[in-house]
């Protein structure tokens, strides 16, 4: 198997951005929210369970799920929160699994704003951290999902602290500035991974 990687961040700190430019160097970007997504679309078991709990009035008018309306029950309930981790990690994890083992690249890149609050660090080789200030992700997450700062200072408070994701990161991007630069580190990582992985390759 190639060299994986683990792409992590808090919210708003401009992980689809980072992993974006890495997919324009012709990296496989396996997004763990990408998988979340598919295996709760209209019509799957799984959100059959999930309405079978919550009660139907978690899907919209078209059999979809209401993904603002769980979000609010999850982040204010910690037991519901727990609940659907439970059914959702194992089958989220069996299909990360199978797209990196199917990966030919010389490295891929798993991306997961969950990385390092569940079991999903154990896949990858390496960590990189896309790490910004508050105040970066107050403003980056409230402009693309239009949340208000008490939802998502609630999400923040269920991941791990910058200090802490950073303490585990193998590598970091500081992601404080403008896309320029957040390019020019990324180029300089690319070039590191594609040299560890053939490396690797060589002495196996």
């Amino acid at each position: 198997m190639s060299l994986i990687v683990g792409l992590t961040g808090g919210i708003g700190s401009g992980k689809s951005e980072a992993s974006k430019r890495f997919a324009e160097r012709g990296v496989l970007i396996v997004d763990a929210d990408i998988v979340a997504r598919k295996v709760v679309e209209r019509g799957s078991a799984v959100l059959a369970q999930i309405a079978a709990h919550f009660g139907s009035d978690i899907l919209d008018a078209a059999g979809n799920l209401n993904r603002s309306k769980l979000r609010e029950i999850v982040f204010s309930t910690p037991t519901e929160k727990q609940w659907l981790e439970s059914l959702l990690h194992p089958i989220i994890n069996t299909e990360i699994r199978r797209q990196l083992a199917n990966s030919t690249n010389i490295y891929s890149i798993l991306a997961s704003p969950l990385l390092l609050e569940t079991q999903q660090f154990l896949l990858v080789d390496r960590i990189l951290v896309i790490d910004t200030s508050e105040q970066h992700q107050l403003e980056r997450a409230g402009q693309r999902d239009k949340n208000n700062d008490a939802q998502i200072k609630a999400i923040m408070q269920t991941q791990l602290s910058r200090q802490e994701r950073c303490a585990r990161a193998t590598d970091i991007i500081q992601n404080h500035g403008s896309i320029e630069e957040l390019d020019v580190q990324i180029e300089k990582l690319h070039q590191l991974y594609l040299e560890l992985a053939q490396s690797a390759a060589k002495t196996n």
